[in-house]
């Protein structure tokens, strides 16, 4: 069948329940999950499905159709993230995939651009992701905002045990006080995901069925830090560890060193901003930084409208020329207004622009993962000395625990 005759007869839809085990063929098609992958984590096929309905009700999920046959899909969930201090509506965008037949028919840039548009008309005016390919989300306006460091502990190197006034209490999974510590840890730090039912589900449902948890809970019984864990073949494997205060952390830790004799290593991940290397006593250990997750802003207006700048000391103005490669209302000339108490607002249009940018880069600036000089000096903006310590002056810097878990 002729490319034309193809593109005239699929149809853009929402992807509904009654497509539930189509959607999750799709998702298992494009991200090559086999049947023994399915075994080794104790899943089934039928059983994937219906965790997947949660995503389907809850969800914006919308997809291309030829006949009845869902052939190209992507998902936004509605999530809230904390960017310094300030809670945004954010679109979470996943469950990306075509099947390769379909493939070069520009399906997917359409979903996105509907996607987009839809987040938009929500107020969400951030979307995160995990990217499969970091050059096709770069060339669709996401860009990296934090890394993760994976780290690797021989049992000859755990930390020695320290007197904290609190004990570990090993508790299930379902334990409501996981969720009043993670609450309290997530609008402390910026990045984190505010994580709804959704997205505790979504973060916990492909986990082995003997995955534990580890709370720490200080001498007046209040619940300060959790591990999330599970031992295998002598090797003990982290898969968040959230700590209010330091000495819950200790805590932790002390009860990861206390299975000395069960393990070999133990393997997880950390804070970007916190090297697990400077804690422990012996530092010598195995560390690895890659990309996490990226973003890119939805409306720019609306997300300026909200962002904290830095307190000024009198009123300033910057006007600039902002790129996107998908959507019109963040393309052309802005002026931006601070006032000294650092709220900003944005307007179009403005004269002599000292400043160009696209929306990738203004993403990670803004989120305080790389800087404006840097960014300037690497040829990401074009500017002048003089807007770049203005920039300097407004964007907050990045909190040194930026959340990698979402």
């Amino acid at each position: 069948m002729s490319r034309s005759k193809l593109q005239d007869r699929i149809k853009l839809a929402n992807v509904e329940t009654k497509h539930a085990e189509q959607f999750n063929n799709l998702l298992r098609y494009v991200f090559q999950v086999t049947n023994r992958d399915l075994q080794i984590f104790g899943w089934e096929n039928r059983e994937i499905t219906q965790a997947k309905l949660p995503v389907l009700k809850y969800a914006d999920v919308v997809g291309w159709f030829d006949g009845d046959k869902l052939i190209s899909q992507l998902a936004v969930y509605p999530f809230q993230v904390n960017i310094f201090g300030h809670i945004y509506e954010m679109g979470g965008l996943t469950g990306v995939g075509t099947y390769p037949e379909y493939a070069n028919l520009g399906l997917m840039n359409k979903l996105m651009l509907h996607a987009l548009t839809k987040m938009r008309d929500r107020k969400q005016s951030i979307s995160y992701l995990y990217p499969y390919s970091i050059p096709y989300y770069r060339r669709k306006g996401w860009e990296i905002i934090t890394d993760k460091i994976s780290f690797e502990v021989p049992d000859t190197q755990l930390p020695k045990m320290r007197n904290v006034p609190g004990n570990v209490e090993r508790v299930s999974i379902e334990h409501p006080d996981i969720k009043v510590i993670y609450d309290q840890f997530a609008v402390q730090h910026h990045g984190a995901m505010i994580r709804n039912e959704l997205a505790w589900e979504e973060y916990l449902r492909w986990d082995l069925d003997d995955m534990t948890v580890g709370i720490y809970y200080n001498n007046n019984d209040e619940p300060m830090g959790y591990l999330l864990y599970w031992v295998a073949e002598e090797i003990f494997y982290i898969k968040e560890m959230v700590y209010i205060v330091e000495e819950a952390r200790t805590g932790l830790w002390n009860f990861i060193s206390a299975h000395f004799s069960m393990i070999k290593l133990v393997k997880g991940d950390i804070y970007k901003g916190e090297p697990l290397s400077f804690i422990l006593d012996d530092g010598d250990i195995k560390e690895t930084i890659a990309p996490y997750f990226m973003a890119r802003i939805v409306d720019v207006r609306l997300f300026i409208e909200q962002y904290p700048f830095k307190r000024q000391d009198k009123d300033c103005e910057l006007i600039f020329n902002l790129s996107d490669p998908m959507l019109e209302w963040n393309r052309g000339t802005f002026s931006l207004t601070v006032d000294k108490e650092g709220k900003g607002t944005l307007r179009k249009g403005g004269l002599n622009p000292s400043l160009t940018i696209d929306i990738p880069t203004l993403t990670t600036m803004l989120m305080g993962y790389k800087r404006p000089t840097y960014l300037a000096r690497i040829g990401r903006i074009q500017t002048d000395d003089a807007t770049i310590h203005l920039l300097e002056g407004l964007i907050r810097p990045e909190h040194p625990y930026f959340s990698d878990y979402f």
